[in-house]
C-alpha cells in the first residue's frame, strides 16, 4: 500500500517565501496553497507538479471568516488531519511616519496581520492535533521609524503565536517562530525600493533551510 503523502498548509502561498517553502515542501507534502490570487496559485501548482508533487489550491482571503471555516471544515472533511501549518500572509503597509498612517491601511493592517491570525489559530489547532507543527515568521520592526502600521500588527501577531507556542509546549501542537534571512521579496521591495538585491538570500534557499529544521 503506498503511503500517504504527509499535508502542509501554507497560508500566504502565492509568492515569495510561502511559494518557496511550498515548492520545498512538495516532494514529501501534499500543498494546500491559500492565497487571494488564482493565477499565482496557478503557477505555482504547475511548479509543484514539475516536482513531482501535488496540491490543492484554495483562492481564499484568509480575513473572511466565513471562507476560513470553509477551508479547515474541508481538510476535516477530506483528510481529517494536518501536519504542518506556515502561516506566511502578511500586507506590508507603505511606510509612514505615525502621525500620517492612513487608517485603510491601518485596517487592512490589523485585519490580515493580527485578527486573521487569531482566526486562523482556533481553526487549525484541532487539524494539528497533539503531533503537527505551526510555524511563523518574524519580522521585528516594531518601533522602527516609519513602520507603524506593519511593525505594531506583525507584533501583535507575534504575540499571539509566542503565547500559543507556551500553552502547547506540553500538549502539541509545536508552534516554532523563525526569523528568515532578508530575502528579496516583494514585501521588502516596497520597504527598501533602492537596496541591492543581489546581495539577499534567495527564497528558494531560504525555504530549503527553514524545511530542514523542521
Amino acid at each position: 500500500m503506498t503511503q500517504e503523502p504527509k499535508l502542509a498548509l501554507i497560508t500566504g502561498a502565492s509568492r515569495g517565501l510561502g511559494a518557496a517553502l511550498a515548492e520545498a515542501l512538495a516532494p514529501t507534502h501534499h500543498i494546500v496553497a491559500v492565497a487571494r490570487t488564482t493565477g499565482a496559485l496557478e503557477e505555482l501548482d504547475d511548479r509543484i507538479k514539475a516536482r513531482g508533487g501535488s496540491a490543492t489550491l484554495a483562492p481564499m482571503d484568509i480575513t473572511d471568516p466565513a471562507a476560513m471555516a470553509t477551508l479547515c471544515r474541508g481538510i476535516h472533511d477530506r483528510w481529517g488531519r494536518l501536519d504542518l501549518w506556515l502561516h506566511t500572509a502578511i500586507h506590508a503597509a507603505p511606510l509612514s511616519p505615525a502621525v500620517f498612517v492612513d487608517q485603510k491601511d491601518w485596517t487592512k493592517s490589523v485585519a490580515v496581520n493580527a485578527t486573521a491570525t487569531s482566526l486562523l489559530i482556533p481553526f487549525v489547532a484541532p487539524l494539528l492535533g497533539e503531533t503537527g507543527m505551526a510555524v511563523f515568521f518574524d519580522d521585528p520592526r516594531a518601533g522602527q521609524k516609519f513602520f507603524g502600521a506593519y511593525g505594531a500588527t506583525k507584533a501583535a501577531q507575534m504575540a499571539l503565536a509566542r503565547s500559543w507556542a507556551a500553552e502547547t509546549e506540553r500538549t502539541g501542537p509545536r508552534v516554532r517562530v523563525f526569523e528568515p534571512a532578508p530575502m528579496p521579496t516583494a514585501l521588502r521591495a516596497r520597504f527598501f525600493p533602492g537596496e541591492d538585491r543581489e546581495a539577499l538570500t534567495p527564497c528558494s534557499r531560504e525555504a530549503a533551510r527553514i524545511v530542514a529544521m523542521l
